[in-house]
């Protein structure tokens, strides 16, 4: 599969193999302007305008957990003027358990996805676009002016259950995954709509 984000208030969801639309995204209110894949392809998620992440299971098109920007207390900014959120870039962590986003706000979000809030933040002007390390620890981010900027980023040791969870959605849709002889909550977990 391959996501589109072209400035629509919707993601358009690909085949590669036949090169014809499979599904069209919807749920933003504004245009999506990024989108990732995680790393075991069984999550999308879409960033957009509206200040809002939408995370879809790629395979049935639900959507599974919207994560909002909220402006943070003024204090954490000197300067007067309104704040915006509108989401630049979205990224997942090269584990799957985390999630970079810029926004017009001036800060750097690091999300981590059994939670509905942001784990850490960090400043920055005239965010573009963002995009982690390929082995963890840091993510790059671009600004309108030209500059890149590297942040540390947490590090984290993967459970056993998620390793499972990674290397198994690696190779099963979700689909094959809801076939399979096991416990519903098991499915759950597996297809994401657990953490």
């Amino acid at each position: 599969m391959l996501c589109s984000a072209a400035g629509e208030k919707s993601a358009l969801l690909w085949s590669m193999r036949s090169y014809t639309l499979i599904r069209r995204l919807e749920g933003h209110q504004s245009s999506v302007v990024s989108c990732d894949f995680s790393p075991d392809s069984a999550l999308l998620v879409t960033a957009s305008y509206d200040a809002c992440v939408i995370m879809w299971d790629p395979y049935t098109g639900e959507q599974l957990r919207t994560l909002r920007h909220v402006p943070l207390h003024s204090t954490l900014d000197s300067s007067s003027e309104i704040h915006t959120s509108s989401l630049r870039s979205v990224c997942f962590s090269p584990e799957g358990l985390y999630l970079a986003t810029v926004a017009d706000d001036r800060l750097l979000r690091i999300w981590a996805l059994e939670l509905r809030s942001p784990v850490a933040f960090a400043p920055m002007t005239n965010g573009l676009c963002c995009m982690y390390f390929p082995h963890g620890g840091f993510i790059a981010t671009g600004t309108r002016d030209g500059h890149v900027q590297f942040w540390t980023a947490p590090r984290v040791l993967s459970s056993l259950k998620h390793l499972c969870r990674k290397a198994l959605r690696t190779f099963l849709t979700t689909y094959q995954v809801l076939a399979l002889p096991i416990p519903r909550k098991l499915k759950e977990f597996l297809t994401y709509r657990t953490f």
